[in-house]
């Protein structure tokens, strides 16, 4: 009886054991998340995507360890609806967040359409991606910007590093005035947040997730000026050759090689999924991302098109380049997948694009959608490249699919069809001479309206001059 006792006191031991060490598995195997999204750094502001200005060593360096997306883009081209996009993985009609408030941007009189209101806060009734990772185990951190609330401590977040409403900093140098952060800081808005992001990496126990948002390389232009000497003694490079911005991008790219070092000091590196993009293109007059034409709070490409790249050890191939078109849509649903979460219930409408970044699949047939159905006005002379000189957009909506890329504007049922595999800087416009690809393309759009209940801007606005 005594030997029995031993033998099935021995056994229930090793089944401990075994269960302690599945476990401790499966949260080894769980990944850490970092989404890099960078504000209003266009398609070339980088060394990897061809840049021979700006230098971006630990940004390149990151590239190298994953996949390069050539055709990535961001949701929308301005900000808000951008961030809007990536945290609920939806379409703007889903949200309703077009633009930075209000929706009538410029002149009343050269606006022919009353513009659909704009949602200046994203409403609370939305599954929100650091709300999904949170309720399945993971700290979250929001450091820096984030633009869709007053706090996002209120929207899934644990953590909150210099995040508000606000959708710039007033100053870069301290005082911030509307950036808080906790503790103050004499440093660089953006060395402090990373200070303060890194603290968190270190102190962090279990799985987390960064939502790494500098208000860099956003507005105020406001230079490093450690750096700024380098950026003065080069020459300008295909329209790029503003030495300050320059050092606020090199500045940006330092911090990110800050935070790999500390990745790796504490072990983390080899298992966290690590997102780079933008929210929306470089800021035209600033930098210039040729051959793509225009800038931020355009939908030429120079106002949607992104450095794009994911990084995971041991499931991404290192050197690894895509041209499949991806949009920033497609980050919550692909988290979703590394981080072992299933969520039936949520709506998403970007693709899970684990097939791609594991090279199990080479290609993902399906449009892209961007909807803006407000006005947003110009900011520089306009130099041909947005439609007309008075707003980098009008109320109109874009497919892309395939090669093929539609402009269709409300105000005059204006229509743009390009073929980016031959232009792509949106220069031969061939709606009279394809009329055939132009219909498919509208036929789709259109449904796609249906679909989802996007709306269209229809009331005349009464102050609207003509002066043509």
């Amino acid at each position: 009886m005594n030997m029995v006792y031993k033998l099935l006191l021995r056994t229930l031991l090793l089944f401990t054991l075994v269960l302690a060490s599945c476990n401790k598995k499966q949260e080894v195997t769980a990944p850490n998340i970092i989404i890099i999204n960078v504000d209003d750094m266009g398609w070339k502001d980088v060394g990897f995507m061809g840049s021979e200005y700006y230098e971006t060593p630990n940004i390149d360096y990151l590239s190298s360890l994953g996949m390069v997306f050539t055709n990535g883009y961001a949701s929308a081209s301005n900000c808000a609806p951008s961030r809007a996009c990536l945290m609920t993985g939806q379409w703007t009609p889903r949200h309703g967040v077009y633009t930075v408030s209000p929706s009538t941007r410029g002149k009343s009189e050269d606006r022919k359409l009353i513009p659909i209101k704009n949602t200046h806060t994203l409403a609370k009734k939305h599954t929100i991606l650091p709300k999904v990772l949170q309720d399945n185990g993971y700290v979250t951190c929001q450091a820096g910007k984030w633009h869709l609330s007053n706090n996002p401590l209120e929207y899934g977040f644990d953590v909150n590093i210099g995040g508000g409403h606000n959708g710039l900093p007033k100053s870069y140098k301290p005082p911030y005035k509307n950036v808080i952060i906790e503790g103050d800081s004499d440093k660089y808005l953006t060395d402090a947040i990373m200070e303060k992001a890194i603290q968190f990496v270190d102190t962090v126990q279990k799985p987390f997730y960064l939502n790494y948002s500098p208000y860099a390389v956003h507005v105020p232009i406001m230079p490093v000026d450690s750096i700024l000497p380098k950026y003065e003694k080069k020459a300008p490079w295909k329209g790029q050759g503003n030495p300050e911005y320059a050092s606020m991008v090199d500045n940006l790219d330092r911090n990110i090689g800050l935070l790999i070092d500390k990745l790796k000091e504490k072990h983390l590196f080899d298992n966290t999924l690590i997102v780079f993009t933008s929210d929306n293109g470089g800021l035209y007059g600033i930098t210039k991302q040729k051959p793509l034409r225009a800038g931020k709070g355009s939908y030429y490409e120079g106002g949607i098109r992104e450095p794009f790249f994911f990084v995971l050890n041991d499931k991404i191939k290192p050197n690894s380049k895509s041209d499949v078109p991806i949009t920033n849509l497609d980050v919550f649903p692909t988290i979703l997948e590394y981080a072992g979460v299933k969520n039936a219930s949520l709506t998403l409408d970007g693709n899970n694009l684990s097939s791609i970044l594991e090279g199990k699949e080479e290609k993902l047939e399906r449009p892209l959608f961007w909807h803006f159905p407000i006005y947003l006005q110009a900011y520089n002379v306009n130099d041909n490249e947005n439609r007309d000189s008075l707003f980098r957009t009008r109320p109109g909506s874009v497919i892309r699919k395939g090669d093929w890329k539609l402009h269709y504007y409300f105000e005059d049922d204006g229509v743009e069809l390009y073929n980016l595999s031959e232009d792509i800087g949106e220069r031969n416009n061939l709606s009279e001479t394809n009329l055939e690809k132009k219909e498919e393309l509208f036929k789709i759009l259109k449904t796609w309206w249906k679909y989802t209940n996007a709306p269209i801007p229809k009331t005349k606005n009464l102050e609207y001059i003509n002066k043509i």
